[in-house]
């Protein structure tokens, strides 16, 4: 017999800081995937997912930055309590701090479908460097992964029109 998950957003979210992870996946099924999140000290890349996303706030507040189809950086502010609808293909970026919660739910990623993450200079707003990958199993952290490829890299940090080096957080 099946037996339908139940989940104490709180609970979980105290359990993720007192481990120190980032991500606790709480279900990935064919049609759904759904996480907790714990906000980045810092955060700078945009994502760019395949499939719609619904983001309910559970402690804290969000700055969800995101880009217009034009190109323009644009902020919406989640407070605690609220939910908000990102569209598959629109480049955002949830900035909260670590001791708040965000529960994110999405499709499952297809075999064909890539996700996007993109870093943009802080100074002239360029396009510094893109990342991508299948996110075939998000208990992977495909998230802190690219991350750490990019902050790595000088190069991929440096911008090629001003120069200005993105500091490692």
């Amino acid at each position: 017999m099946f037996k339908m998950p139940i989940v104490d957003l709180m609970k979980q979210g105290d359990e993720l800081a007192a481990s120190g992870k980032r991500v606790a996946v709480l279900w990935q099924e064919p049609e759904s995937l759904v996480f907790l999140a714990r906000g980045r000290e810092y955060r700078s890349e945009f994502h760019i997912n395949p499939s719609d996303e619904m983001m309910y706030m559970v402690k804290g507040e969000m700055k969800l930055h995101y880009r217009t189809p034009d190109g323009k950086e644009e902020i919406a502010v989640l407070p605690q309590g609220s939910v908000i609808y990102t569209p598959a293909g629109i480049p955002h970026s949830p900035r909260f701090p670590p001791d708040a919660y965000l529960l994110v739910q999405e499709r499952k990623r297809k075999p064909e479908e890539i996700d996007r993450f993109q870093w943009f200079c802080p100074s002239c707003d360029t396009l510094l460097h893109e990342e991508s990958c299948h996110v075939a199993d998000y208990k992977a952290d495909p998230v802190s992964k690219a991350y750490q490829r990019f902050f790595d890299s000088e190069e991929f940090r440096t911008c090629k029109s001003c120069g200005t080096v993105m500091p490692r957080p």
